[in-house]
């Protein structure tokens, strides 16, 4: 089985939650899969990414402001057709309801588990990867 090279951009206004993000991912979440990550902290600069990169995945703060991820989710799955597989880090698993209307592909709880988070991202981009 051959590596898979991925893309994988982490949105959020606090680098922190981006670093803690980077760490639950890793970047071998799975023996054929390798990340690279681009980041953004603001709402512009994760469309420019959206538009200029070849993004397999977005994982995206819910809890950034002043544009939240679920937002940004949402958007992004109205404006384009070829939209990428899209997680949403929520503080609250009540928000579920609300990612769900967004067309959220999936979403993670604060503090992320490395372990959730890898298998979340891993089976995701599996999911989206060409025949």
């Amino acid at each position: 089985m051959s590596d898979r090279q991925c893309t994988v951009l982490l949105y959020s206004d606090d680098p922190q939650v981006r670093d803690r993000m980077r760490l639950a991912v890793g970047t071998r979440p799975a023996p054929d899969l390798r990340i690279e990550f681009v980041e953004a902290s603001t709402y512009d600069e994760c469309i420019r990414l959206v538009d200029d990169y070849e993004i397999d995945l977005m994982l995206l703060d819910g809890e950034a402001s002043p544009g939240g991820g679920i937002g940004i989710a949402r958007q992004i799955k109205d404006d384009r057709h070829d939209a990428p597989p899209t997680c949403v880090v929520i503080a609250r698993a009540a928000d579920r309801w609300l990612a769900s209307f967004a067309e959220v592909d999936a979403t993670l709880v604060h503090p992320l588990d490395p372990v959730t988070t890898a298998a979340t991202v891993t089976d995701l981009l599996r999911a989206d990867a060409p025949a």
